[in-house]
């Protein structure tokens, strides 16, 4: 069960680096939040290179990481918009449909078939979607879901949920044929080498910025790097969709600390909708 102890501080950090990405957007651009979330994710990676030995690539090694590292570098781009557009405490909780996406994908990709239990976690995940706007239902039974989906960061935040239900499976492929610190650190590089010239372009005065913000950029980027790191190792040890269901309880955490951190509203529907997307995400995982 030691897979259940990495997933768990895989969850922890995980929403601390969320918190730390929405403090950041305060003063900084979201390009030039994504670029850093993964350049000073470098200080807690390079040293493993002095520990560890480059293990033999296996052949699906170069095609996995041509695959998430493209895919990666649109989704953290969407999901630092979506994290400016939206309040935290509204925006994190759909990244809880990754599971849900994962039930499509990894039987495509890995051949991890969904049953009758996976299923009910579906359904559990998609009312817990609707509770958290349960507010709007006397404009209509599918107000909620409308209400939702017109807000700009979780109809994006969706996308980048579905974007990680590949990824997630491609990581496992790429883990599978290296080894879990070795992957984390070159889908790291390729990340920075691919937002470098994103960041570039649509950024003003890039340089300027991240001087600005350093100190939370990097504790962001250290946040990140700790938490790929109980990530890869745990799926190296069990199945895609166990670890990606633990890992998705930051999402409780997430929905707290947008309260009591940046003082957001309607947080009661928005923790009893995520706590019960957590508990489908678990059911997932257990199915």
């Amino acid at each position: 069960m030691i897979w259940f102890l990495y997933s768990i501080l895989c969850a922890l950090f995980e929403s601390l680096k969320d918190v730390a990405g929405k403090k950041s957007l305060k003063n900084i651009d979201e390009y030039v939040v994504a670029w850093s979330l993964r350049f000073f994710a470098l200080p807690i990676l390079i040293p493993f290179l002095l520990f560890i030995k480059i293990p033999p690539l296996g052949e699906q090694f170069w095609i996995a990481l041509l695959v998430s590292g493209s895919l990666n570098i649109v989704a953290t781009i969407l999901f630092f918009k979506a994290l400016k557009s939206s309040d935290l405490s509204i925006v994190i909780p759909m990244v809880t449909f990754t599971p849900i996406f994962l039930l499509i994908t990894s039987p495509l990709l890995v051949h991890e078939l969904p049953n009758a239990l996976g299923i009910a976690g579906i359904i559990l995940g998609v009312i817990g979607a609707y509770i958290m706007k349960i507010k709007e239902i006397s404009k209509g039974y599918l107000a909620p879901f409308k209400s939702l989906l017109k807000e700009k960061g979780p109809k994006l935040m969706l996308l980048v949920a579905f974007i990680w239900s590949i990824t997630s499976n491609f990581d496992k492929i790429g883990v599978q044929n290296s080894s879990p610190i070795f992957w984390v650190i070159s889908i790291n590089f390729m990340l920075i080498l691919g937002m470098l010239p994103i960041m570039l372009y649509k950024s003003q005065k890039p340089t300027t910025q991240i001087m600005r913000g350093k100190k939370i950029l990097l504790l962001m980027g250290l946040f990140s790097a700790i938490s790929v790191i109980f990530q890869m190792t745990a799926i190296n040890l069990t199945l895609v969709a166990y670890v990606i269901s633990i890992k998705r309880t930051s999402v409780v955490m997430g929905v707290i600390f947008g309260a009591l951190i940046f003082k957001e509203k309607g947080i009661k529907e928005r923790l009893i909708g995520a706590v019960i997307m957590v508990i489908s995400v678990l059911i997932i995982g257990l199915s």
